[in-house]
């Protein structure tokens, strides 16, 4: 929570020139904040600003990434860094010190102190109307989108729709999760009325209803209101805007980035200096000695188990090992949905093309089937896979013997290492019963939330209070 006002500014002043419309920026220099919010340049620069705060939240290291290491998806091998603390996800057994819940509380806030920002000024801005309704609805959509992740990892949060100083943050203190959703719900509203279509967006990752609108979808899901939930995931689908791929590997085709599967991507560029992408690198084995990889979300068997007979999206997902530069196999499972041959090898990192599909329309149609209980939408889902559908004498009866079930079941592998399974377990109220029995060990319902930081406590010990168990 402490934070100054020039972090927005130096963020928004540190671009480069890239590619993709969404990252078209031109470097600018001696401004101040005063000067800056001023022409519709300036509001550009500071909107394409707060969507690289996506870069953190959704990247390989970030706060959702480590959301798959608490699920049954995800191990650790060999990672660099502070390990104590990083196997602490893994192990469920988070303490109020942990250097990475506190760095993901903090970007958490330093986003939104960009978002704010930027909401605040368009306000006082001279930009016409249609101009102004349009950039505080991508602003209000990723708002959303931020505090919906943090509700769900810490319960009660401070609720900031402004920004605030460093000083007047410790008058600040947990807001109840009611109320976090309502603004979240009222945001997305706002968002999803005022967003374009995707055949209507004017740049490369621009924020449309149909993200907004799914988003909605599942917020209404998680609060239990179905009847929403229907709504708003069914306009997603009668928009005709979306369609599945014929093929699922085509996903993680870099021909087929921003594809009209996908609802809103993470937007990357390979190259020396642009915003590339590094999960395939961080999802490698550490001895990879090939890929120098960071050892971070390492497959489970209990994931690789999962899959069906015949099912290619297991290898299409996942590799199941790799050559040493001896020509030595090593038996390994790990992800393998953003491998990009064609990266750039900058010591000591790859500098990668994949974008990261963050909402797309399978997750939609399966959300929606969950919502309905109807199973044709499930049902389209195995098609495109090839899998034998719910109510055919071939379907898996016996082991996934309830729509409810097969549902759980095909997100778990369509979705596979997408950051979606760990949340998906909390919204039905499966965690504990399936983790329990994943990792062999007894889980509280307390451990589905993370700590508070210690140094938040401490820095405001009158306002901020310790998540029960911790």
């Amino acid at each position: 929570m402490k934070i100054s006002n020039y972090i927005a500014i130096i963020v928004f002043l540190l671009f480069l020139s890239c590619s993709k419309d969404f990252l078209e920026q031109s470097p600018i220099a001696d401004m101040n904040e005063k000067d800056f919010f001023e022409s519709e340049e300036d509001f550009e620069l500071a909107v394409n600003a707060a969507y690289q705060t996506l870069y953190t939240i959704y990247g390989p290291v970030g706060p959702l990434a480590y959301a798959e290491q608490m699920s049954d998806d995800c191990t650790l091998f060999h990672v660099s860094g502070n390990t104590t603390h990083k196997f602490q996800f893994k192990n469920n057994t988070l303490l109020s010190d942990n250097i990475y819940v506190e760095e993901f509380w903090n970007d958490y806030y330093n986003s939104l102190y960009i978002i704010n920002t930027v909401i605040k000024k368009l306000g006082e801005s001279s930009l016409t109307v249609d101009l102004k309704i349009g950039y505080e609805a991508e602003m209000r959509f990723l708002r959303a989108w931020y505090y919906f992740d943090m509700v769900r990892f810490w319960g009660d949060i401070p609720l900031l729709t402004a920004p605030v100083t460093a000083k007047e943050s410790y008058n600040i203190g947990r807001t109840s999760t009611t109320e976090v959703y309502a603004q979240i719900v009222d945001d997305l509203i706002f968002a999803e009325d005022n967003l374009p279509l995707r055949s209507a967006q004017s740049r490369i990752g621009q924020a449309t209803k149909g993200a907004a609108g799914g988003l909605l979808g599942e917020v209404y899901l998680t609060l239990g209101e179905k009847s929403n939930a229907v709504t708003y995931l069914k306009k997603v689908i009668d928009s005709k805007e979306y369609e599945l791929l014929p093929e699922y590997s085509q996903l993680w085709d870099l021909k087929h980035e921003n594809s009209k599967e996908a609802l809103f991507e993470v937007q990357y560029i390979r190259g020396t200096n642009t915003p590339a992408s590094n999960y395939w690198q961080s999802f490698s084995p550490f001895e990879n000695t090939m890929n120098h990889g960071g050892g971070m979300n390492q497959v489970t068997e209990n994931l690789w188990d999962e899959y069906e007979p015949g099912d290619e999206r297991r290898n299409i997902s996942i590799s199941n090992g790799y050559y040493e530069t001896s020509g030595i196999w090593v038996d390994a499972l790990f992800p393998n949905k953003w491998t990009d041959n064609s990266s750039l090898y900058i010591s000591p990192s790859y500098r990668s093309e994949n974008n990261f599909i963050a909402f797309r329309y399978s997750d939609i149609l399966l959300l929606y089937a969950e919502a309905t209980g109807d199973e044709a939408y499930f049902n389209e889902v195995r098609r495109r896979a090839g899998m034998p559908e719910w109510g055919s004498a071939a379907y898996p009866i016996d082991k996934y013997p309830t729509l409810n079930l097969g549902i759980e079941h095909e997100r778990r592998v369509e979705l596979a290492l997408e950051f979606h399974r760990w949340f998906d377990l909390k919204r039905t109220n499966r965690a504990i019963d399936i983790l329990e029995e994943a990792k062999g060990k007894t889980i509280e319902a307390w451990q589905l939330l993370l700590p508070v930081p210690q140094n938040v406590i401490d820095q405001n010990p009158k306002l901020i209070t310790q998540n029960d168990g911790y």
